[in-house]
């Protein structure tokens, strides 16, 4: 039986309303003197709060600005083949590469900019990968980037973009290859002041910082954690990206990221690069493997470590001028078709 009460009386409403208002104040006085007694800063606490981790589920802007999409705009002189390849990676999607060659700094907020409003009209988040680091890649396939104080000028306008997209949520890939390339390069110190000061300058609510984390065959995890440890700002980001521009199998980097995360302890988080791991490696071949098809699409997996898979590396462009490809970054018609060839 349901036993019926009377309604409370004016005061007493009055009073369960103060006395609610009384706890939810000193609950709050308590969380910010518990924040400052343990020294976190304020704004990044909040920050934390805010940046939820992508659920698997997560949409991914596809970008007008993609090379694919810019030849599937202008489909004249491709082949059947080629324009049905360039079509269905323009629909896919992929974060975007900001460098310094494509992306200047006089160019930068406008390209971030632009890439918001496509978020906002797709519904979805925007991913982008900041690629610009002094030093960049070595000296390699992927040379170039800027001198230091360009680099800080460039990062703080992204970052300055970046916070202005406040109603959108953005995932940041920062400087693919350069904590895993650091122990090759002999710069291990710089880079780790390079990369904390650019976490400073891209941190904002709703921003998803994934430092470099190499991939499963390359950098033992044991390294990868201490380098990662090195950088300082495990608390300012959500977490590292794993296998960008490669080709492990999602398996193995999902048990790497584990394993690395693990290492780490805390509460670190991976994404991983599955934009072109359909067949797996090609033994220790990096650069333009042939046979080699586009990976599941970004969103398929997560789990209590990696947030989710993503396309990072935009199929169809070449890693550099090796087993028949152009420069790196380049488009490469032939490569978008190899690596479509069972999924369109």
């Amino acid at each position: 039986m349901v036993r019926k009460t009377s309604r409370p009386t004016t005061k007493r409403r009055r009073t369960k309303k103060i006395l609610v208002i009384g706890v939810i104040a000193l609950g709050t006085v308590g969380l910010l003197a518990l924040i400052a007694f343990v020294g976190i800063n304020a704004q990044t606490f909040f920050q934390t709060l805010s940046a939820r981790p992508p659920a698997v589920d997560t949409k991914i802007v596809a970008p007008n600005e993609s090379k694919a999409a810019l030849s599937a705009a202008d489909p004249t002189g491709l082949s059947a083949d080629e324009a049905a390849a360039v079509t269905y990676l323009a629909e896919q999607p992929t974060a975007y590469w900001i460098t310094p060659e494509l992306d200047p700094v006089d160019k930068v907020w406008d390209r971030i900019a632009d890439l918001a409003v496509e978020a906002r009209e797709q519904d979805a988040a925007l991913a982008v990968v900041i690629y610009g680091l002094p030093g960049r890649d070595c000296g390699n396939f992927s040379a170039g980037g800027l001198d230091p104080d360009a680099y800080v000028e460039w990062t703080d306008l992204i970052g300055q973009a970046l916070r202005n997209a406040q109603d959108v949520q953005k995932i940041v890939i920062l400087e693919p290859d350069s904590l895993a390339l650091a122990p090759e390069c002999g710069n291990v110190a710089e880079r780790v002041e390079q990369l904390s000061g650019a976490v400073d300058r891209l941190a904002g609510i709703d921003t998803w910082i994934y430092l470099d984390g190499g991939h499963s065959d390359w950098v033992p995890a044991a390294q990868m954690a201490d380098l990662l440890t090195q950088v300082g700002v495990l608390d300012r980001v959500r977490g590292f990206a794993t296998n960008v521009s490669n080709y492990q199998t999602t398996s193995d980097e999902f048990a790497y990221a584990h394993e690395v995360a693990d290492l780490l302890g805390g509460d670190v988080h991976a994404i991983v690069d599955t934009s072109r791991n359909g067949a797996g490696p090609a033994g220790s071949d990096w650069c333009n493997p042939p046979g080699r098809l586009v990976g599941d699409p970004g969103g398929t997996y997560g789990d209590g470590v990696v947030d989710t898979n993503l396309w990072i590396k935009p199929p169809g462009e070449s890693d550099g001028t090796c087993n028949g490809g152009p420069a790196a970054g380049v488009w490469w018609p032939d490569g978008a078709v190899e690596l479509t060839r069972e999924a369109r």
